[in-house]
């Protein structure tokens, strides 16, 4: 039998193991010498860069629609946190430093969060969605991602309204794993985020044009059954083009998943499965 991590003993050892990671991320935000973007403007800057919306409430299951309604009132309060930054050049974009901790104190309710590669339910609950819709722009521009963290290799949900390939997410958790990018162009950015009823919306805006454009492709997608249960795979690449030629100038894997499938399997796409193959 492995050796359980100190964080895996008791709730107790997980708590001191959370505060200890959380006071750790403290210091490095005030001693660190990354400057980080500050500056917000309610005034847009000229340029669409790229603009996305997600849905706030899907059929995830047989996951409590109590949660989804929260994670609605979760949103809209941590939205305006972000609304309107300026990602100056040289600037650092962090998600936790920005948005802060999610508590019930400043009106966050209980939604669904993922817990060592479980479902669970937390105060905060769906902030991996907002870190989720940043980082699906962010792929759209010439910035880089500096910090990223996966959801340890689990297919945890079936598709429904899926608008992005699976494998391209994000997992947070305030404040120790966060989401962050720099800004390493000679141009100013912008982040515009907003709810609807219905929609978290996104735009990345900036004072000028980019050069080239970026798409993300999916390929080599499908499930495959084995003894232990069903794994979705599939590779997601980065495609980057030439604004005025149109030449394809690079192609750059992002992510190759190979992730174990955690709900029933009647919600897998039968003419997408392949069995394993066997020596």
């Amino acid at each position: 039998m492995a050796r359980r991590l100190f964080c895996e003993i008791s709730p107790l050892t997980y708590k001191i193991s959370v505060t200890k990671n959380i006071w750790i991320r403290k210091m490095e935000w005030y001693l660190h010498r990354k400057k980080y973007a500050e500056t917000f403007s309610q005034e847009r800057l000229p340029v669409t860069i790229y603009k996305h919306k997600s849905l706030i409430r899907r059929k995830l299951g047989n996951v409590d629609m109590r949660l989804q309604d929260n994670k609605a009132v979760n949103l809209s309060l941590a939205a305006p946190k972000i609304n309107g930054i300026i990602i100056k050049p040289q600037e650092v974009f962090s998600f936790w430093k920005l948005v802060g901790e999610c508590t019930e104190a400043k009106g966050y309710k209980e939604g669904l969060v993922i817990k060592s590669g479980k479902v669970d339910k937390g105060i905060g609950g769906g902030m991996c969605q907002f870190s989720n819709l940043i980082h699906w722009m962010i792929l759209h521009s010439p910035m880089t991602i500096i910090e990223h963290h996966h959801h340890n290799q689990i297919d945890m949900f079936p598709d429904y309204g899926r608008q992005i390939p699976f494998g391209t997410g994000t997992s947070i958790m305030y404040n120790y794993l966060d989401y962050q990018f720099i800004n390493n162009t000679q141009q100013e950015f912008q982040l515009i985020v907003y709810t609807t009823d219905e929609y978290l919306c996104g735009e990345l805006r900036s004072n000028k044009p980019i050069d080239y454009a970026y798409h993300i492709r999916e390929e080599n997608s499908y499930y495959e059954k084995k003894e232990d249960g069903y794994y979705r795979n599939n590779e997601i690449y980065r495609i980057i083009v030439d604004k005025k030629t149109g030449n394809e100038v690079k192609k750059e894997l992002i992510t190759k998943n190979n992730a174990k499938v955690l709900y029933d399997e009647q919600y897998i796409p039968p003419e997408r499965i392949k069995m394993a193959h066997v020596s």
